[in-house]
């Protein structure tokens, strides 16, 4: 969806006397194919950076970019941890959605189109050099995108919270980014143009971001990865889908840290024990579904693609994710099939 922010920032590029090209291939869910693409541009007109101008997938899109100018492998073979041996191309980012934090994590994801299969490219040298949180960039959001990236800020800061590897620090990024998601998110989808409001969900994007690059993330994020690779479903919205079910699944290993979420956006009691407190946490975060108009199920969900589905699902999360507790293969069946329409 082009609302004019690329145009406005092209026009005090040329301003200040920066010649650059644009490149707009890139989908909601990138492939390895729109990065190649994105490589040959950079190639052929002779590019010194990138400017990565937009969302989540933008911005993924443009690290595999400047990590390929630089080292000459197939994606595939930079895919997963520490495998960028070579320093990127000089990389910028700007955020135009308040979600997914790509511009401070180590992360970048794009989806191999043969396969279905998204790929996760992990290392320090993926963080852009320098990225601007401008809320006026943000203020003609739709409503609907404002919401899916808002939930996904908000899995992204629940999940760092409840991570076994969650520290000290990483906990009061999450906490942060809840506080001013809950204070914010559901003004911004209402009336998005106080830059105030926006301003803070920018933050609460940026603060979950730290806070999932150290700590990591969890099951929905495992789920929504592979429900974006095989049916390119916005990973805002998977994310939206997955959480209240992971979260439901979570309460039995990790009920007092999901006990104080409640407590931080106001809807626990100190009389109430961990358990009860927990189900209101995920009682509140279907209440931001409802408020927000935001699907429940996927009729796209076809009941012969769900073993698969929970395969990668259930192998994404063993190999990457530290959990509170590990699903298995069945249950994890049984969770997408509560997606399911």
């Amino acid at each position: 969806m082009d609302i004019g922010i690329a145009g406005k920032i092209e026009e005090q590029l040329t301003k200040h006397g920066v010649a650059h090209v644009r490149f707009d291939k890139v989908t909601p869910d990138p492939t390895y194919s729109q990065a190649e693409l994105g490589l040959d541009l950079y190639q052929r007109e002779g590019c010194d950076g990138i400017l990565a101008v937009g969302g989540g997938s933008p911005i993924d899109c443009a690290k595999v970019i400047a990590a390929r100018v630089t080292n000459n492998k197939p994606i595939k073979r930079l895919a997963g941890l520490l495998r960028v041996w070579r320093t990127p191309a000089p990389l910028f980012a700007i955020p135009t959605t308040a979600g997914t934090g790509s511009e401070v994590t180590v992360a970048a994801v794009v989806s191999d189109p043969v396969d279905h299969k998204k790929t996760p490219l992990m290392d320090p040298k993926l963080v852009p050099l320098m990225a601007a949180l401008d809320p006026s960039l943000m203020t003609e959001l739709p409503p609907h995108i404002t919401a899916a990236t808002g939930m996904d800020a908000l899995t992204h800061a629940v999940e760092a919270y409840l991570s076994l590897n969650a520290t000290t620090e990483t906990d009061a990024y999450a906490i942060a980014a809840m506080k001013l998601i809950h204070e914010n998110l559901i003004s911004a989808y209402k009336d998005g143009k106080s830059l105030k409001v926006r301003l803070n969900m920018a933050m609460a994007s940026y603060y979950a971001g730290l806070a999932f690059t150290k700590a990591s993330l969890g099951y929905a994020h495992a789920i929504a990865h592979n429900l974006g690779a095989k049916y390119g479903t916005p990973h805002g919205i998977a994310n939206s889908l997955a959480l209240p079910h992971v979260l439901s699944a979570s309460v039995p290993s990790a009920k007092a840290k999901m006990a104080k979420l409640a407590m931080i956006v106001g809807v626990g009691d100190e009389q109430w024990d961990d358990v009860t407190n927990a189900q209101a946490f995920v009682d509140y975060v279907v209440s931001l579904q409802d408020a927000m108009s935001l699907p429940k199920t996927m009729a796209e969900i076809q009941q012969m693609d769900v073993p698969d589905i929970a395969k990668r699902a259930v192998r994404e999360a063993r190999w990457n994710y530290p959990v509170p507790h590990y699903l298995s293969l069945r249950e994890c069946e049984q969770l997408i099939e509560k997606i399911k329409a």
